[in-house]
């Protein structure tokens, strides 16, 4: 178009300099959706922020309404505490890009801080609004101190010194109950050893003292929106732009002159904070101390709720703590826990495998197999397929109509259960291990013709060797195939967003 027709050029039909074009376009594609959940993403759009924030505030205020299940209760404790822990976690991992591997220990020095100077360890028996500001002061201090050293780390080598940081802190929170010290005695017991540091004071507030999950709930609850709105507000500052200009490119954040060293030391103290808060909560709601708590299987379990909600979502953070608990309680059940493992391999399958009849095939397929070798077997040796399945951490039973096929479908022997008869299916869960590192290197049809046989093996250990130790390691064994399964399908989580680097 000409200059003299006195109208402005249309702007280029590409993406603006400087702008990716996979970020340009994601719009385009979310504005291209059909169907029912095309126009479910783009109404859930529209709903502002602030209202999906008050929503599920008001969602989780009257949860203990509904339910009188002290059990219930504590396990929404659990989840906020967790919830708390992933907040603060995910300020420096998230926000700040810090490999942060002591976290823990944060959440430890809350506990043991608010045990110290509310218990009868040292005959002190502070109130809780003079103990709980003093500990979490000693917890950002603390964070900034183990920040001074490592300011000038990045990547491994700050993990590796966090790390270390936190078998210190377990260490010690296992060794403190013989401590030399210049007294008569010689020795004195700080953190109650292995045994920890038990009859830790409740919470007392405006006069009420806190003694139910219930009232430990609300004020969890409580904790957990205002640490979600003041970290909102944050990433939102200068302060918060730093951090993640500092997550994406360090060196180009410090040529840019930000104060790099000032705002690592600033994230981790803050994520210290929020941690040593809510081991104080667990602390006064369990009335108790204890280093079993405080551990590396804790930590996995955080870092797992911040990959699974997606890093640097405060919403995923969330999220991700209710998923993970919720469903970790659900998998001490084996019959909530076999809906769950099938339903996985079902979506799993639906999911990856391209074209229809691929999935066709492998679903027709692992039913025939099971039923014809059931049938093969039973012919042969009679008490080959009499089995049960297991309906509790100790019981045994023919689990409803799930369970007749089931015990119809695989090769379960009578007395399955008994000592010393698992022997072998513990070798059929090695030979398990070896053909899911066979598929890996497979492809095409051959690897469609050995998933028949690895998904009938799979659930043939999980019955017979996997669903017993459901209060054991086999929820965290399936949670973790959850996790990877999640993963493969949606690498930056629940609510997390690519990241477009620039290489």
């Amino acid at each position: 178009m000409s200059e003299d027709s006195g109208q402005s050029p249309e702007p280029p039909a590409g993406p603006a300099i400087g702008v990716d074009e996979w970020v340009a376009r994601s719009a385009e594609r979310v504005q291209g959706r059909s169907g029912p959940v095309g126009s479910a993403a783009r109404a859930f759009a529209r709903v502002p922020h602030w209202a999906l924030f008050v929503i599920g505030v008001v969602v989780a205020f009257l949860v203990p309404t509904i339910t009188s299940n002290d059990y219930v209760l504590r396990v929404g404790v659990v989840t906020l505490i967790y919830a708390l822990l992933a907040l603060g976690l995910n300020v420096s991992v998230g926000l700040a890009g810090l490999l942060d591997l002591g976290y823990v220990a944060y959440y430890g020095v809350g506990a043991y801080g608010y045990a110290m100077l509310s218990s009868s360890q040292f005959g002190v028996h502070w109130p809780t609004w003079a103990s709980l500001p003093l500990v979490l002061l000693i917890a950002l201090l603390v964070g900034a101190f183990l920040a001074l050293p490592s300011r000038r780390l990045v990547g491994d080598y700050l993990a590796i010194v966090t790390l270390f940081f936190g078998e210190i802190f377990y260490t010690v929170a296992t060794q403190g109950y013989h401590v030399p010290v210049f007294t008569i005695h010689g020795t004195h017991n700080f953190t109650g050893g292995p045994n920890g540091i038990a009859n830790v004071d409740p919470f007392r507030l405006f006069g009420h003292q806190l003694t139910s999950n219930r009232a430990y709930f609300y004020f969890a609850l409580v904790c957990v929106v205002v640490v979600f709105a003041l970290l909102h507000f944050a990433n939102q500052s200068r302060t918060g732009r730093a951090w993640r200009a500092l997550r994406d490119d360090p060196l180009a954040a410090e040529v840019m002159s930000m104060p790099v060293a000032r705002l690592k030391v600033l994230a981790l103290s803050v994520g210290a904070c929020i941690g040593a808060l809510a081991g104080t909560i667990n602390a006064a709601s369990i009335q108790g101390a204890f280093p079993d708590d405080y551990g590396t299987p804790v930590l996995i379990t955080i870092y797992a709720v911040v990959i699974l909600g997606g890093a640097a979502s405060l919403t995923g953070a969330v999220a991700g703590a209710i998923v993970l608990n919720v469903l970790l309680e659900v998998l001490r059940t084996p019959d909530h826990a076999r809906w769950i493992l099938y339903v996985a391999v079902l979506v799993a399958l639906v999911a990856k495998l391209r074209p229809l009849n691929r999935l066709v095939t492998v679903l027709a397929g692992t039913a025939i197999f099971g039923v014809v070798l059931h049938l093969i077997v039973g012919a042969v040796w009679p008490r080959g397929t009499q089995g049960l399945i297991p309906t509790g951490s100790d019981s045994f039973g023919h689990g409803g109509w799930l369970g007749w096929g089931l015990r119809h479908w695989l090769v379960l022997p009578a007395n399955t259960y008994a000592s010393g008869q698992n022997t072998v299916f513990n070798y059929l869960f090695v030979l398990l291990i070896g053909l899911v590192l066979v598929l890996t290197l497979l492809k095409g049809w051959q690897r469609v013709a050995l998933l028949i046989p690895t998904i009938w093996l799979a659930s043939l250990v999980w019955e017979t060797v996997l669903a017993e130790q459901g209060t054991g390691p086999t929820r965290f064994l399936l949670l973790g195939a959850i996790l990877v399964v999640l993963m493969a399908s949606r690498p930056q989580g629940l609510f997390g967003t690519h990241r477009v680097e620039i290489v």
